[in-house]
Protein backbone atom coordinates (compact mmCIF):
# COMPACT_ATOMS: atom_id res chain seq x y z
CA UNK A 1 0.00 0.00 0.00
CA UNK A 2 1.45 3.78 -0.55
CA UNK A 3 -1.21 5.28 1.87
CA UNK A 4 -3.04 8.96 1.04
CA UNK A 5 -2.07 10.75 -1.91
CA UNK A 6 -3.89 14.14 -3.28
CA UNK A 7 -7.18 12.77 -4.79
CA UNK A 8 -8.11 10.23 -2.56
CA UNK A 9 -11.32 10.45 -1.06
CA UNK A 10 -11.00 9.66 2.73
CA UNK A 11 -13.34 9.11 5.75
CA UNK A 12 -12.36 9.52 8.82
CA UNK A 13 -12.95 10.18 12.55
CA UNK A 14 -11.64 12.81 14.20
CA UNK A 15 -11.89 14.85 17.56
CA UNK A 16 -10.36 19.14 17.50
CA UNK A 17 -9.01 20.75 20.59
CA UNK A 18 -7.34 23.88 20.76
CA UNK A 19 -3.66 23.41 22.35
CA UNK A 20 -5.30 23.79 26.00
CA UNK A 21 -7.12 20.79 25.30
CA UNK A 22 -10.60 22.52 24.79
CA UNK A 23 -12.51 20.40 22.39
CA UNK A 24 -14.18 22.31 19.36
CA UNK A 25 -15.38 19.91 17.30
CA UNK A 26 -15.57 15.82 16.90
CA UNK A 27 -17.40 13.44 14.67
CA UNK A 28 -17.95 11.06 17.52
CA UNK A 29 -21.49 10.00 17.70
CA UNK A 30 -21.96 10.26 13.68
CA UNK A 31 -20.43 8.99 10.38
CA UNK A 32 -17.15 9.58 9.96
CA UNK A 33 -16.16 12.72 7.80
CA UNK A 34 -15.49 11.84 3.89
CA UNK A 35 -13.72 14.41 1.37
CA UNK A 36 -11.52 14.36 -1.07
CA UNK A 37 -7.69 14.85 -0.42
CA UNK A 38 -6.23 18.00 -1.36
CA UNK A 39 -9.60 19.42 -3.18
CA UNK A 40 -9.84 22.17 -1.00
CA UNK A 41 -12.98 20.71 1.50
CA UNK A 42 -11.14 20.81 4.64
CA UNK A 43 -8.27 23.05 6.10
CA UNK A 44 -4.88 22.56 4.36
CA UNK A 45 -3.23 21.12 7.78
CA UNK A 46 -5.91 18.13 7.17
CA UNK A 47 -5.19 17.24 3.96
CA UNK A 48 -1.23 17.67 4.67
CA UNK A 49 -1.48 15.41 7.76
CA UNK A 50 -3.29 12.77 5.95
CA UNK A 51 -0.40 12.09 3.32
CA UNK A 52 0.78 8.83 3.45
CA UNK A 53 -1.24 7.19 6.04
CA UNK A 54 -2.89 3.75 5.96
CA UNK A 55 -6.90 2.75 6.58
CA UNK A 56 -6.98 2.06 9.99
CA UNK A 57 -4.15 4.30 10.88
CA UNK A 58 -4.39 6.82 14.26
CA UNK A 59 -2.48 10.21 14.70
CA UNK A 60 -2.33 13.08 16.44
CA UNK A 61 -2.31 16.58 14.10
CA UNK A 62 -0.74 19.92 15.48
CA UNK A 63 -1.48 22.14 12.81
CA UNK A 64 -0.44 26.20 12.63
CA UNK A 65 -3.21 28.79 12.09
CA UNK A 66 -2.14 29.54 8.86
CA UNK A 67 -2.53 26.26 8.15
CA UNK A 68 -5.79 25.71 9.78
CA UNK A 69 -8.22 28.75 9.52
CA UNK A 70 -5.76 31.19 9.29
CA UNK A 71 -4.48 34.11 11.55
CA UNK A 72 -7.08 37.04 12.63
CA UNK A 73 -7.87 39.49 9.83
CA UNK A 74 -8.43 43.05 11.29
CA UNK A 75 -10.38 44.27 8.40
CA UNK A 76 -12.81 41.58 9.35
CA UNK A 77 -14.20 43.18 12.08
CA UNK A 78 -16.56 46.12 11.79
CA UNK A 79 -17.53 49.03 13.76
CA UNK A 80 -21.62 49.92 12.42
CA UNK A 81 -23.42 52.82 14.29
CA UNK A 82 -25.99 51.30 16.81
CA UNK A 83 -29.51 52.79 15.65
CA UNK A 84 -28.66 50.77 12.07
CA UNK A 85 -29.55 47.08 13.86
CA UNK A 86 -32.92 46.65 14.86
CA UNK A 87 -33.92 47.22 18.88
CA UNK A 88 -35.12 43.48 18.94
CA UNK A 89 -31.67 41.90 17.72
CA UNK A 90 -29.93 40.70 20.73
CA UNK A 91 -26.50 42.32 21.10
CA UNK A 92 -25.04 41.01 23.98
CA UNK A 93 -20.77 40.12 23.21
CA UNK A 94 -20.48 37.18 21.71
CA UNK A 95 -24.22 36.71 20.41
CA UNK A 96 -23.98 34.60 17.19
CA UNK A 97 -25.49 36.58 14.05
CA UNK A 98 -25.95 36.93 10.24
CA UNK A 99 -25.15 39.47 8.07
CA UNK A 100 -25.78 39.71 4.10
CA UNK A 101 -22.76 40.98 1.85
CA UNK A 102 -23.10 42.97 -1.07
CA UNK A 103 -22.84 40.13 -2.77
CA UNK A 104 -25.71 38.70 -1.42
CA UNK A 105 -23.64 35.90 0.52
CA UNK A 106 -24.69 34.90 4.36
CA UNK A 107 -22.06 36.24 6.39
CA UNK A 108 -21.72 34.66 9.80
CA UNK A 109 -20.81 37.58 12.67
CA UNK A 110 -19.62 37.57 16.31
CA UNK A 111 -20.86 40.52 18.43
CA UNK A 112 -17.39 41.82 20.08
CA UNK A 113 -18.01 44.88 21.59
CA UNK A 114 -21.25 47.20 22.12
CA UNK A 115 -21.27 51.11 22.94
CA UNK A 116 -24.12 53.62 23.26
CA UNK A 117 -23.19 54.52 19.72
CA UNK A 118 -21.71 51.82 17.92
CA UNK A 119 -21.41 47.91 17.40
CA UNK A 120 -18.71 46.07 16.68
CA UNK A 121 -19.15 42.67 14.65
CA UNK A 122 -15.98 40.40 14.16
CA UNK A 123 -16.29 37.95 10.44
CA UNK A 124 -13.62 36.36 11.41
CA UNK A 125 -13.90 32.69 11.51
CA UNK A 126 -14.12 31.66 15.13
CA UNK A 127 -10.99 29.37 15.25
CA UNK A 128 -8.86 31.80 13.29
CA UNK A 129 -5.48 33.02 14.83
CA UNK A 130 -5.46 29.69 17.13
CA UNK A 131 -3.13 26.42 16.69
CA UNK A 132 -5.20 23.19 16.35
CA UNK A 133 -4.81 19.93 17.48
CA UNK A 134 -7.00 16.80 15.94
CA UNK A 135 -6.66 13.18 16.61
CA UNK A 136 -7.60 10.98 13.65
CA UNK A 137 -8.19 7.56 12.69
CA UNK A 138 -8.39 7.19 9.17
CA UNK A 139 -11.40 4.81 8.42
CA UNK A 140 -11.02 4.15 4.83
CA UNK A 141 -9.24 5.30 1.75
CA UNK A 142 -10.90 5.34 -2.02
Amino acid sequence: MTGVKNGDTVRIHYTGKLTDGTVFDSSEGRDPLEFTVGAGQVIAGMDAGLEGMEAGEKKTLEIDCADGYGPINPEARQQIPREGIPADIPLDPGTQLQMQSPEGHVLPVTVVEVTEETVTLDANHFLAGKDLVFDIELVSVN
